[in-house]
């Protein structure tokens, strides 16, 4: 029985599980929820994501080292990447820029060196001096305190005693096979009654005449000794030749060298003649210094094969000394002359 007066308290229920009101067993809270939740309420994806998930997680547990390799590759791919987008652009390179590289690694001073110079580099172990001799005198002999000044020679049957024909049996040959075959001028290897030859590395022999071609004025002359470090010279093409292109002579001018002297080519299919009379044809004009001593050298091109085998020189007073007109047997007649092609 209630007292007046007095309010009692509201009695709850200790369970957590709703009363129903038919008595029937109560619902579990996580059923309830989803019997009270719509089933449009749930994400149609989740079970697909689940689904994803335990299937990667399986793949994993099979190939887990691959995996690793792969991920480690696709990390450096993405770095390599943002280093190519991040780094400054390359220099471009003319080919200018090239040349001038490789001309001051060949050139320690930082210039490149001269067409001259390369071209003089490159024949220089193929010439040898031409000298000539009386063997009733001896050979011929340096002059004292040089071993590169011009050799007095004995006077021999039609050499006058001027300073020009003293030295017209002091020439220059170059050396054209592997055998020591070597061209000259006829006009030089017939001045004396003997021939030496000295060679680049400074051996000397004795030489003989063993051809000539009278109308190119060219001799053949053998040496019986050779070096053991013998190099002929490349033989190159008058055909590519040109007015204007570089060239240079190579020789003993006055027995003075070897020098080297640079000019270009002035004419081509040029002839000489004496007298109303053609003496030689076919010939390249050049103006690189030539001089007695320089007849039977070398005419090379820039890239140091011979083209021409110096034979004369034209001065309008009669003096025999230069006066920038000089003329080269082209080396196609002078090979021709012991049957060597040039090409």
């Amino acid at each position: 029985m209630e007292r007046p007066g007095v309010k009692r308290r509201s009695l709850y229920s200790r369970s957590a599980r709703p009363r129903t009101g038919d008595g029937s067993p109560p619902v579990a809270a996580a059923s309830y929820a989803r019997a009270a939740l719509p089933p449009a309420s749930v994400p149609p994806e989740l079970p697909l994501r689940r689904g994803v998930a335990r299937a990667w997680n399986r793949f994993y547990a099979r190939h887990p080292a691959r995996l690793t390799a792969l991920a480690a590759i696709a990390g450096a791919l993405v770095l390599f990447g943002a280093w190519e987008t991040l780094r400054p652009p390359g220099q471009h390179l003319t080919q200018d820029d090239i040349e001038a590289a490789v001309n001051f690694a060949i050139d320690e001073r930082g210039q490149p060196p001269s067409v001259a110079s390369l071209a003089y580099a490159a024949i220089i172990p193929s010439v040898v001096r031409v000298n000539g001799y009386d063997p009733a005198a001896g050979p011929p002999k340096p002059a004292p305190g040089s071993g590169e000044a011009p050799v007095e020679l004995p006077a021999t049957e039609g050499i006058e005693e001027d300073f020009h024909e003293r030295f017209t049996a002091v020439g220059t040959g170059v050396v054209i096979d592997d055998q020591g075959t070597i061209l000259t001028n006829l006009h030089v290897a017939r001045a004396a009654q003997r021939l030496k030859v000295v060679f680049h590395d400074g051996t000397e022999a004795d030489a003989v005449i063993t051809g000539a071609r009278p109308d190119l004025d060219l001799a053949i002359i053998q040496p019986n000794v050779l070096p053991d470090d013998l190099v002929p010279a490349t033989l190159g093409g008058s055909g590519d030749l040109r007015p204007g292109d570089e060239v240079v002579a190579v020789g003993f001018p006055f027995g003075i060298g070897p020098s080297a002297s640079a000019g270009v080519v002035s004419g081509l299919l040029r002839i000489l003649e004496q007298e109303g009379r053609i003496t030689m044809r076919n010939l390249i004009q050049f103006d690189a210094a030539a001089n007695p001593g320089n007849s039977g050298g070398p005419l090379v091109n820039a890239s140091g094969e011979v083209v021409g085998i110096v034979s004369a020189i034209l001065n309008p007073s009669g003096l025999r000394t230069f006066a920038g007109i000089a003329f080269a047997a082209t080396i196609e007649d002078a090979a021709g002359a012991v049957e060597e092609s040039p090409l």
